[in-house]
């Protein structure tokens, strides 16, 4: 029976716009990137060694013609028809199926993994997309806030409040915003391209991505006794089986063959006599057995079959150590983003409330424009932060979600 692996992609309540947009390009990865079809293609072939394995020895069809024909009580002998085909033992050909279809739910189960990894990339591809244009949003806010400066600056310089030097740093910093935007926009393009590349459809299309996301109050629960069901651990599971079919088939092939047949020999006439059985054509039925009497063919194929179990075991148990670890390192991670995001959303608060006693400071008459550099400067800092904090926490938990969902 097929085993069904379903794929899960869990996203956060807090992102349900986002989920839903990322749940389609995922589905339109699935259904036309190459790789996938590439595994889908191999899991066709294998269905089809099934049948495949369904095929008897060939039958063999033998003529003889007697260049000097032998001489019998009943007449000539002038020459031998024979047919005969070779039948493997008892319950053979099904363990030869049922060994192709075990190897096909391998094969299967390829495609599974093929999926989750396709899932991951498209994932973690689409959270730097986010965070790019979030950025670049951030940048414009920033820049807007520093025209805005840079006015009270020019009239601070008329009254005589200000220097144009002030201005001109104003000026300066505008400038490298506008340059680390234009910069990102290159970086926007190119994971752009490789979002694409991955959903295989032409480069240039244009990715829509959501504009905000937010961390949720409580982390999804993570149960830790899925991860034995990641398909990559299941993999092994079911190379195991096929070792077992394997060996299931190796008995059967080292039990006898059995071989049925048939001569027919046409005999001429003896004309000189006149007797019941003159020109009888002979048949004779024949029955034979091949007996593998060397068989440490057979035998080595069993202990290879007992040391490639234990193989697969190791593997299995090494892949789960390895997945334990980046299962931790993934929920460490995902918690550590959630600290930064905290202390950063305190910081910005924290330089916003700075700003508004510098803007009230100019309503007195007095403003220090080095200090409104140094508090943006800590606000685009603080905000740039706060969008790494956010897509580094969806990014583990979509390794997350890939390891225990």
């Amino acid at each position: 029976m097929r085993y069904v692996i379903v794929i899960v992609l869990a996203f956060f309540a807090l992102a349900k716009t986002n989920a839903q947009d990322l749940t389609t390009y995922i589905q339109e990865a699935e259904k036309n990137n190459p790789e996938i079809q590439a595994f889908e293609l191999r899991y066709n072939i294998a269905e089809e060694k099934v049948n495949e394995a369904d095929w008897l020895p060939n039958t063999v069809v033998g003529v003889g013609y007697f260049v000097s024909e032998p001489e019998t009580r009943t007449g000539a002998q002038r020459a031998r028809f024979s047919v005969s085909q070779m039948l493997p033992w008892f319950g053979t050909i099904t363990a030869r199926e049922n060994y192709a279809s075990s190897m096909a739910e391998t094969q299967y189960v390829d495609i599974a993994i093929a999926k989750r990894k396709l899932a991951l990339a498209v994932s973690q591809s689409y959270y730097e997309l986010y965070a790019i244009r979030a950025k670049q949003l951030v940048l414009d806010k920033n820049i807007e806030l520093l025209e805005t400066y840079e006015r009270l600056a020019l009239t601070s310089v008329e009254v005589g409040k200000a220097s144009a030097v002030d201005v001109l740093r104003l000026q300066i910093r505008q400038n490298e915003l506008v340059q680390q935007k234009e910069v990102l926009e290159q970086d926007y393009l190119a994971e752009q391209t490789a979002f694409n590349n991955l959903l295989n459809r032409d480069e240039d299309i244009a990715v829509t991505v959501v504009e905000e996301m937010f961390i949720p109050d409580e982390d999804a629960l993570i149960l830790t006794e899925n991860l034995q069901l990641n398909p990559e651990l299941i993999k092994y599971d079911k190379l195991f089986e096929s070792v077992e079919q394997s060996e299931l088939l190796n008995q059967k092939e080292s039990a006898p063959n059995i071989g049925f047949g048939l001569d027919y020999v046409p005999v001429s006439e003896r004309p000189d006599m006149n007797f019941v059985d003159n020109g009888k054509d002979i048949v004779m039925p024949m029955v034979s057995i091949s007996i593998p009497i060397f068989n440490n063919k057979y035998k080595s194929v069993t202990k290879q079959n007992e040391l490639r179990q234990l193989e697969i075991k190791s593997q299995k148990e090494d892949r789960l150590n390895k997945l334990e670890t980046l299962l931790a390192q993934a929920q460490h991670n995902r918690n550590a983003t959630r600290i930064k995001f905290n202390v950063q959303t305190d910081n910005l608060k924290q330089a916003n409330d700075a700003e508004e006693i510098l803007i009230k400071n100019y309503e007195t008459g007095t403003i220090n424009f080095n200090d409104v550099l140094d508090v943006q400067e800590l606000q685009l800092k603080f905000q740039i932060n706060l969008i790494e904090s956010v897509k580094s926490y969806y990014i583990q938990s979509a390794i997350i979600n890939y390891l225990s969902n």
